[in-house]
């Protein structure tokens, strides 16, 4: 049997994007995100986070800053139960032109392989229509996070039914 997944984009879905953020004081929750995720998880969702992290291409930080940077994001969840089972991660700018930033579903494509995820049994969620596009290319159904329809309302949908989305 096939697990199922709820990716993630990261900042503006889990934690406050306040652009460019690799510093750990910095991680700064959303309303109602661990909620959400408990949600999620005792629906039998693994959590996967896909994310693009253009600072380090543009040099503003390094790659071994973005790890920290979501090892104490993971640690700080954790403490609430909550088990991303990975970080997906590309790092390059629009410019690069290269195949993993979304909204190429290269990454999701990755996770999909290494966890053995069914799309057509998982969700996309991310605040950009990048993050929207990248998971309706993998064939996930996907949905923009707003403050009228934030992760926790979406987690809330799930939890009724959900196949009725």
């Amino acid at each position: 049997m096939r697990n199922r997944a709820i990716f993630l984009d990261r900042d503006g879905t889990i934690i406050v994007d306040k652009g460019y953020i690799y510093r750990t004081e910095e991680i700064d929750l959303l309303p109602k995100v661990i909620d959400a995720l408990q949600i999620f998880q005792k629906k039998g969702y693994l959590l996967i986070v896909i994310t693009n992290q253009s600072g380090v291409g543009r040099g503003y930080y390094k790659v071994e800053d973005v790890i920290l940077f979501n090892n104490a994001l993971k640690c700080k969840l954790k403490k609430y139960n909550v088990i991303i089972s990975d970080f997906f991660v590309c790092m390059h700018t629009p410019d690069d032109k290269c195949i993993c930033r979304k909204p190429s579903p290269y990454l999701i494509n990755k996770a999909i392989a290494k966890y053995s995820v069914d799309p057509e049994q998982s969700f996309m969620f991310g605040d950009k229509y990048t993050d929207v596009i990248c998971g309706e290319n993998a064939h996930v159904r996907s949905f923009l996070i707003t403050e009228e329809h934030s992760l926790y309302y979406w987690s809330k949908v799930i939890e009724k039914n959900e196949h009725g989305i």
